[in-house]
């Protein structure tokens, strides 16, 4: 913190020399300051930005006379000639008629405007993150059409295109000035948890959809694009403060807290230097169901119960109260499954929420022109809950990018190294659990619930023969006496030795990930030297894990697993019909050391039509491909309800584990041995489909291993400029080949599962045996869908401008999805996305003078979410979100009060989350 405070106060009190000075304003048509507004000399990437009051100063060595370019977000260029020293300019900018003449990169991975993009495409930038009605610009993408936004937690925001995601959603790829923002043991991004501060923002683009040939195998459902501010165009200080309170039913009223401060300064032509900090603060979202999961409605007078936000309940077994009692005939007592008792969530979690981001950036032009060096280092840190097979604290999580680059308008080479360290984050199913060992251990447990049940049924020692409901209720509170109760020193005791250990299996809760991610890519676009032939372009990157858990998520108890993979791609792009029509072919080749390479292409067209070419039709087709994850193909977990197997070759052996098996109705293992080994191999080529267990009837499979998915993506898409109106028109059709997909299957501990080993003297077969006796193992595979997926869908945008100057914009996205259920009965295809959603905002930027407002309504339709944590409806849901902002130039601040969810209707996105509430805040900005 002292460093960065120091390269604060170093950067106000140095400036740099200059030879020339001009001095100007840059203004709209109807004479308002507009801040931010580039100001670039041309030819050269020597440049500045306007302050809130719309003025600039440019000091440069370049001696006059010279073009200054003037541009801003939202409004037409405009060029400015500069003759003499001490110059004073005032430019005039008209506002664009609509958002798609909005510049866009992405699309193409070259400037052209979004009514040029052969894809869909959709940008945030600098005016929509100062006007935005959320708490924050990343939770404002959810206002964009066809993007998804599901909230795992305060801090942690997941965004998704065309469906097919959980909060592991390692099928959309985020770019963070280029680098991939996935932490990499984990293998999907954390939002914006350790991402961008909102300063630091010049714009956000989102393409929804395949982007495989441009980008890459995790560019499978969507590409989301942030790129930061240039410390040449963008100087000086800038800093905002939030505050304000979160609100829910469940945690209350709380403090929300947060603050950013960016420096940057340009000392010369040729060096500029900048450096960000970010804070943010609040109470997470309390997750506090207590729905019994396989009896919905019921309560926990249930002797099975497993609530949803309840942990350590998952442990159960089967209690045939008869044998136990010594022999009783059957159907005396009878028999129960039991299960132990759980903690409620909030008992096992700090609700705190915190992000903590700093970045710090060298820029070096050594020629003063276009060529740049840049370092930039990114760190973050921060405490949230992450759902994935169980409810994870994230506590003391940090990640941290290093990048170095070489680039000018033609090129880029780029390498950078992420690594990731959980800090003191652990599974709070396991906390519970092992805090219930670490007090009485779970054979102890059940013996005395089955003791007391049994005696309070027989009406031993008193005569009173209980009814079964009263027995189990005695039975559970006679097991549970002397129980650990959370808040006493003997709770904290246990619960911290537990979640300090990462051994799960003996006692631990606390997953360790060190893991670490080097990639390099690079991109060189040679329109300049074949520009009367075509726009061409090329580029490759490489990329190597280094997986590091100590056995704790993967099966690396030995050592680091490293593997890597690498892909080059080509794209020609060109014009005809004086430049009405657009051609564009680009193909990649990617290959992991694992699998084959695989090719990549994709092909779209672009025509304008009207006599002012206002109107376009683009369609595009592509395929993508993405390669299994790192835990797809080495995570060795047990989850409690089942233990995780990646399917990478050499994962099967890997993965290992004695467990114990139940003596049978006599008192004795069935083997004749009080454990067994069992592996990953066994989940894959010695267990039945967990259906026909369920079912009653067991049936034998063989699951394959893992390999690539394949995406055929096709596209249309129409717009148009109609005076103030723009729409913007979309459909599209996928098809999936060897979706990857996790199915649940069941072992024995002993015994194979086709029959031929039989318990001795007898002809039953050891396995089915051994399932009969509770000696099973569910597992979750790694493998891929036997039928294809197809999804489907259609998006509607309309903006206009109504009553002068106010913004009026909607949006309506259609998404669905089919496959051959019948086909592939254990296929969970986790679409997760509703099947109609509707979109709309209406604000005002000058309402009048300083003044402005934007208000956001969104609905959702109910859909149902599928993960591995747990399954179930999310019901429609109407979200609206509102800000006023007041402006004060003459101390260069935007003050804004505003609501997220501000009608208070709680929500959820996915099942088992906490609901969302509403989070009210004030903010002040200066030199936004």
């Amino acid at each position: 913190m002292k460093t960065i405070l120091y390269l604060f106060f170093f950067m106000i009190g140095v400036f740099g020399y200059s030879q020339t000075t001009i001095k100007g304003n840059v203004v709209d048509e109807n004479n308002q300051p507009i801040p931010g507004a580039n100001i670039v000399i041309e030819g050269k990437t020597v440049g500045t930005v306007t302050d809130f009051d719309g003025n600039f100063l440019l000091q440069t060595s370049e001696k006059p006379p010279f073009t200054l370019k003037i541009t801003s977000v939202g409004y037409s260029s405009s060029t400015e000639e500069v003759t003499k020293n001490n110059q004073n300019i005032t430019a005039t900018l008209n506002e664009s008629q609509t958002m798609l003449d909005e510049i866009v990169i992405s699309a193409s991975r070259t400037p052209e405007r979004i009514f040029e993009s052969p894809v869909s495409v959709e940008r945030f930038g600098l005016k929509e993150i100062k006007n935005t009605s959320s708490e924050s610009f990343y939770s404002g993408l959810q206002n964009l059409k066809g993007v998804d936004v599901n909230t795992n937690s305060l801090t942690f925001q997941s965004v998704n295109t065309r469906g097919f995601a959980t909060f592991a959603n390692n099928r959309f790829l985020q770019l963070v000035d280029g680098m991939d923002n996935s932490a990499p043991g984990l293998n999907f991004v954390l939002g914006n948890l350790v991402g961008m501060s909102e300063l630091e923002v010049q714009s956000v683009e989102i393409l929804p959809g395949a982007s495989s040939a441009l980008y890459g195998a995790g560019a499978f459902n969507g590409v989301l694009f942030m790129s930061s501010k240039n410390p040449f165009d963008y100087q000086g200080i800038s800093t905002y403060f939030k505050t304000g309170y979160t609100s829910q039913q469940a945690a209350g009223d709380n403090a929300y807290y947060d603050f950013g401060i960016r420096a940057a300064h340009a000392f010369s032509d040729k060096f500029a230097v900048k450096v960000n900090l970010s804070i943010l603060e609040g109470e997470d979202w309390h997750a506090n169901s207590i729905e019994d999961l396989a009896n919905p409605g019921g309560t926990r007078v249930n002797p099975a119960y497993d609530g949803l936000n309840v942990y350590g309940d998952e442990v159960s077994t089967e209690l045939n109260f008869d044998a136990l009692a010594g022999g009783l005939p059957s159907g005396t007592l009878g028999s129960s499954v039991v299960s132990r008792t759980g903690y409620n969530e909030s008992d096992l979690v700090d609700y705190g929420a915190q992000s903590v981001k700093t970045d710090f950036s060298v820029h070096y032009k050594p020629f003063a022109d276009d060529f740049e060096i840049v370092y930039n280092g990114r760190i973050g840190r921060g405490n949230t809950l992450y759902q994935g097979t169980n409810r994870y604290s994230i506590k003391n999580f940090m990640m941290q990018q290093h990048k170095f680059e070489v680039r000018n308008n033609n090129f880029f080479v780029r390498a950078y190294i992420t690594s990731e360290d959980s800090g003191d984050s652990y599974d709070t199913r396991f906390a519970a659990i092992n805090v219930n060992n670490a007090w009485k251990e779970n054979t102890d447990w059940f013996t005395d619930y089955a003791t007391t049940f049994i005696g309070a049924r027989l009406g031993v020692g008193t005569g009173v023969q209980l009814d079964e409901a009263s027995a189990h209720a005695a039975a559970r509170q006679a097991a549970d006496t002397g129980r650990l109760i959370p808040g006493t020193a003997e709770f904290d005791s246990a619960f911290n030795t537990v979640i300090s250990s990462g051994d799960l299996v003996n006692g631990g809760a606390r997953f360790i990930d060190n893991t670490k991610l080097r990639h390099a890519d690079g991109n060189y676009n040679f329109t300049h030297l074949t520009k009367d032939f075509a726009d061409i372009q090329v580029g490759g990157s490489f990329r190597e894990y280094e997986l590091s858990s100590n056995g704790t998520i993967f099966t690396d108890s030995s050592g680091p697993i490293k593997y890597s993979e690498f892909g080059a791609y080509m794209q020609i792009q060109k014009k005809f019909l004086d430049d009405r029509l657009k051609l564009t072919g680009s193909a990649r080749y990617d290959k992991n050391e694992f699998f084959n390479g695989f090719v990549s292409p994709r092909g779209s067209i672009v025509y304008t039509l009207g006599e002012n070419g206002n109107h376009n039709l683009r369609a595009s087709v592509q395929q993508g491909f993405r390669n299994p994850s790192t835990q797809d193909l080495f995570i060795g977990l047990n989850a409690g309800r089942a233990i995780l197997v990646g399917s990478s070759p050499t994962n099967l052996d890997r993965y290992s584990t004695t467990v114990i098996n139940n003596p049978n109705g006599s008192g004795q293992a069935l083997t004749g041995s009080s454990t067994s080994e069992i592996t990953g191999r066994d989940a894959y080529e010695n267990a039945w489909t967990l259906s026909s267990v369920e079912a009653g009837a067991p049936e034998v499979v063989k699951t394959d291993l893992v390999q690539p998915e394949e995406i055929t993506a096709y596209e249309l898409g129409y717009r148009a400029q109609l005076g103030k109106v723009s729409i913007d028109l979309s459909g599209y059709y996928n098809r999936y080949k060897n979706f990857i997909s996790n199915t649940t299957v069941v072992s024995p501990y002993y015994g194979d599962v086709e029959g031929t080993q039989t318990i001795p003297n007898t002809t039953t077969p050891l396995a089915l045996a051994a399932l009969s006796n509770g000696d099973f193992q569910p597992f979750q595979t790694y493998t891929n869908a036997e039928v294809p997926i197809d999804s489907y869908g259609a998006t509607i945008g309309i903006d206009t401008k109504v009553f002068g100057n106010f913004d009026l914009g909607g949006s309506y996205t259609y998404s669905d999805f089919d496959f051959n259920q019948n086909a592939f009965p254990d296929f969970r295809p986790s679409f997760n996305t509703p099947k109609h959603k509707v979109k709309a905002a209406f604000g005002n930027t000058a309402l009048f003078e300083n003044f402005g407002f934007n208000i956001n309504y969104r609905w959702t339709d109910t859909y149902f979410w599928q993960a591995t944590f747990a399954d179930g409806n999310i019901p429609a849901y109407t979200v609206l979100d509102a800000q006023i902002n007041y402006g004060v130039p003459s101390i260069k601040s935007v003050f804004k009060i505003g609501g997220s969810n501000i009608l208070g209707e709680e929500y959820i996105t996915a099942t088992g989350t906490g609901n969302i509430g509403s989070i009210y805040y004030l903010s002040w900005g200066i030199n936004l």
